[in-house]
């Protein structure tokens, strides 16, 4: 029967060799479309620790750099009048008349620790929270953001960072499918396998006469002014065809000297041996 091992170099990148380390083509692939699936995810987790950070930065400003004052004012007026002239009023007015008060209140709150400009010690309150640190005061009618350490935004991004991991990883267990497939259905197996086999036959009939077609039209093609200059220096002198670096005209690997040169004498084109 026909062989078909080893594969030509455009075959070779349409398969999954299992026992390769390196990811392949046609990993390549599903892999990206996986790791596209990531980005809004990863768009988000920057959105949202970009917008912890700025309501932190602006906590922290206006706990350290703002005013705050409070103003209370309020008036109590109490008055009770006793109507009448008898004796009963007259003992009434003595005893109740006692009640009878006014007084007018002001207080004056900041975050400051002296009183504002213009307002003396007198009805005025600071409002002020002695820290854990001597001399350190933290004004108790302002906020107290603290930021997120560097340990929490790790412990924020270890979990994309893993399923990003796990996206590279997939495709070594992705390579069992097919064994695990041929171990429980091995007849359907063997149809896959012939399937595939008459599949590259017909693959490489028609890229040899696709090759002949595309070779036969680029030698109809008129040679570039450096191609004729080439050719014209190595035919006067042929110890430049050495330093020459050719390939296949077929499939484009490295020339060897174990390379075939088309007989024509108006072609010495360079061939592997399988393409040859």
């Amino acid at each position: 029967k026909r062989t078909l091992l080893p594969l030509l170099r455009d075959e070779t990148s349409a398969f999954v060799f299992p026992c390769r380390l390196a990811l392949q083509r046609p990993e390549l692939k599903y892999m990206v479309m996986e790791l596209l699936r990531c980005i809004p995810l990863l768009l988000f987790l920057i959105f949202v620790c970009g917008l912890d950070h700025f309501i932190f930065s602006v906590l922290s400003i206006i706990q350290n750099h703002s005013f705050v004052q409070y103003s209370y004012q309020t008036s109590h007026h109490m008055s009770v009048t006793v109507m009448g002239t008898s004796l009963m009023a007259q003992l009434l007015r003595s005893t109740i008349g006692a009640l009878n008060t006014s007084f007018d209140t002001q207080v004056d709150t900041s975050n400051l620790g002296e009183p504002p400009p213009g307002m003396g010690a007198r009805g005025w309150t600071p409002c002020l929270l002695w820290g854990a640190h001597a001399g350190a005061v933290s004004p108790a009618c302002l906020p107290k953001p603290r930021g997120m350490t560097g340990e929490q935004y790790l412990n924020t991004c270890l979990p994309l960072a893993a399923l990003a991991l796990l996206c590279l990883a997939q495709v070594y267990p992705f390579r069992l499918r097919r064994t695990i497939a041929a171990f429980y259905f091995p007849k359907r197996e063997k149809t896959r396998v012939l399937f595939l086999y008459n599949k590259l036959l017909r693959q490489r009939k028609n890229f040899f006469q696709l090759q002949r077609r595309r070779i036969a039209r680029r030698a109809r093609q008129p040679p570039g002014l450096g191609t004729s200059l080439l050719e014209w220096c190595s035919q006067h002198w042929p110890w430049l065809r050495r330093c020459r670096r050719r390939s296949c005209t077929l499939c484009g690997t490295p020339g060897t000297p174990w390379h075939q040169v088309c007989p024509a004498p108006d072609c010495r084109a360079l061939y592997c041996d399988r393409c040859w």
